[in-house]
């Protein structure tokens, strides 16, 4: 039977506990806050910039196909950028973006990617399933991600495909959805669908009378690499929001049970310590009644 200084002693333990988890909970909330309206504020200038190209993609008609950014690449592999989190203790998020990469792997192929991998979750996981990663990005590291980060990332996948490593890239991360709804995914990065782009309207986004200056083809050329910065960038705010609202889910869910717990523990404490009064109560009377 447990005794009452055990029970005590668990007591203590779970409340304990349940003030780290409900510390986590706060500050998971306050960074999910801030991350939330970073990435609430990036998608009207991804969705623009997307739409601008499209638009110019458009314009310039069959032209576009030739680039090399729209064709498949000379290589033979493909890249995968893996955006995971840095640290645990975020409920199902990391074991849910894996699920997705390893149907991206069963799909391409283990031996015919290249990782590139975000978080180092990611890496650990990387490195138990014995896969090979071409580069770890540690710095900075993802809660400090700023454009001048995600820039420095497009840049290198955009160098492997165009000098010839590989013949596409894909991205694989979770795309915030709600406070308790998130979609990890593996899209395609390189080469850029026209046909995306314009979103099968190809009509429609090139009509109306419009001035560009300079010509569509130097505004296409500049565009294009802002436009792939932007989703590099886009897909790493989205991963990290991501990542704190699961953490902020799976904090509270872990502040309620130990709730839970300390009520049940509580219920065996009041019931061990009456029975114990109880004993001695008895234990009392009997000797009174020796005594007689």
């Amino acid at each position: 039977m447990v005794s009452i200084k055990e029970l005590r002693q668990r007591i203590d333990s779970v409340g304990n506990i349940k003030q780290i988890t409900r510390a986590m909970e706060m500050v998971s909330t306050t960074k999910l806050r801030r991350f939330q309206e970073r990435a609430v504020a990036s998608r009207p200038y991804a969705e623009e910039i997307a739409g601008l190209v499209g638009h110019l993609a458009a314009v310039l008609g069959d032209d576009v196909d030739g680039l090399p950014l729209f064709r498949a690449g000379s290589g033979e592999r493909t890249a995968i950028l893996l955006v995971s989190s840095d640290r645990g203790l975020c409920g199902a998020y990391n074991s849910n973006l894996f699920i997705a990469f390893e149907e991206a792997l069963a799909r391409l192929g283990e031996d015919a990617v290249d990782l590139f991998v975000i978080g180092r979750k990611g890496y650990q996981y990387c490195t138990k399933r014995g896969l090979a990663v071409e580069r770890f990005l540690v710095e900075p590291p993802l809660e400090a991600v700023d454009f001048a980060s995600a820039r420095a990332t497009a840049r290198a996948l955009v160098d492997g495909f165009l000098g010839g490593a590989y013949a596409g890239v894909e991205i694989c991360f979770t795309r915030f959805v709600s406070m308790a709804k998130y979609a990890p995914r593996c899209v395609p990065f390189l080469p850029i669908s026209s046909a995306s782009l314009t979103g099968g309207d190809e009509d429609g986004a090139a009509g109306g009378d419009i001035l560009l200056e300079p010509d569509a083809a130097t505004l296409f050329e500049h565009l294009v690499p802002r436009y792939l910065e932007t989703r590099v960038y886009s897909a790493l705010l989205e991963s990290l929001t991501s990542e704190y609202a699961s953490r902020r889910m799976s904090m509270k869910a872990a502040t309620d049970a130990a709730t839970d717990m300390q009520a049940v523990l509580r219920g065996r404490y009041n019931r061990v310590r009456q029975e114990s009064i109880t004993t001695e109560l008895l234990d009392i009377v009997g000797g009174a009644e020796a005594l007689r």
